[in-house]
């Protein structure tokens, strides 16, 4: 793997040059390159050999800051074939979801190849992870992707152009990470793949899939009690005195979904606590009152 995170620039590496207005654009450098811009030019060979969080100035006087880009910096830039997954939903998912170096992992609707990056580093060069994609086109768009980001071809990755509950070949499973339309559809192939203790991760866009989701985990009879969340990210203006909340924020992208896997022939206790009053139909709370 050649991908650098340290050291002076070289040619190869991908910097991402940042103007005084904050806006950013990312360079692979080569040794006879030229970056251009409305605010004049920039050779490489002014990059080549400095230090990361250098500041190089254009042809017409413009500043750029220069560093090695972040993961979420990267993805959020990179060509797409599929919708991301925000950095923000990514690091939740490695976060709880527990994704630990040397698990064995597996996603579903690989996209265009964010999720996998931060997957791929957070499994480490012991751990494995395979990718289901059902499209050919995405599934280039993503190889290219990941591979851009990490110098070459992972070892430790597989990506499958196939159907996940149709084409799953793994067992033993540490987590499963489900990003598609119906993720519910893939639930009795997830409790055979995984290994007892281990987390199924759903990422959906609606409550619609949502609640469909909790309630197909919760009817399998594998898994424990859903956990089901979303994040919201909400940057502040610092200035001095002046502290205030940003008057934009990354809002809803998606839902989280995540469970544990039970043991084989092993059934979670019911739930204790009382349903709201009609939460599951008019007919479920026809039964309670004729019930009492």
């Amino acid at each position: 793997m050649g991908f650098r995170r340290h050291g002076p620039f070289q040619a190869g590496d991908q910097v991402q040059l940042t103007d005084p207005k904050n806006k950013r654009h990312t360079v692979t450098l080569k040794e006879d390159g030229v970056f251009h811009t409305h605010k004049g030019g920039i050779p490489h060979s002014e990059l080549i050999g400095q230090p990361e969080g250098s500041v190089v100035r254009s042809s017409g006087g413009t500043q750029y800051l220069a560093f090695r880009h972040l993961l979420q910096d990267y993805t959020l830039s990179m060509p797409r074939g599929a919708a991301v997954i925000y950095p923000k939903d990514s690091a939740q998912i490695v976060a709880m979801a527990d994704i630990f170096p040397g698990a064995r992992v597996v996603e579903a609707g690989v996209g265009s190849g964010a999720l996998t990056c931060f997957l791929l580093r957070a499994v480490g060069a012991e751990g494995s992870l395979t990718s289901y994609e059902r499209r050919q086109d995405f599934a280039e768009i993503a190889t290219k992707n990941v591979e851009k980001f990490y110098g070459g071809p992972m070892k430790q990755w597989r990506l499958v152009v196939g159907d996940f509950a149709e084409d799953l070949d793994e067992s033993d499973v540490d987590r499963i990470i489900l990003d598609m339309l119906a993720p519910w559809e893939c639930v009795d192939a997830a409790a055979r793949a995984l290994t007892p203790g281990g987390v199924i991760c759903c990422y959906v866009a609606t409550t619609t899939q949502l609640s469909r989701t909790v309630e197909t985990l919760r009817e399998h009879g594998s898994f424990t009690e859903p956990h089901a969340w979303e994040t919201l990210v909400r940057d502040w203006h610092v200035e001095g005195l002046a502290v205030r909340p940003d008057h934009r924020m990354v809002g809803h992208t998606g839902f989280l979904v995540t469970a544990r896997r039970m043991a084989d022939g092993v059934t979670p206790p019911p739930r204790r606590r009382r349903p709201a009053k009609g939460a599951h139909g008019e007919e479920s709370t026809t039964s309670t009152s004729s019930a009492t």
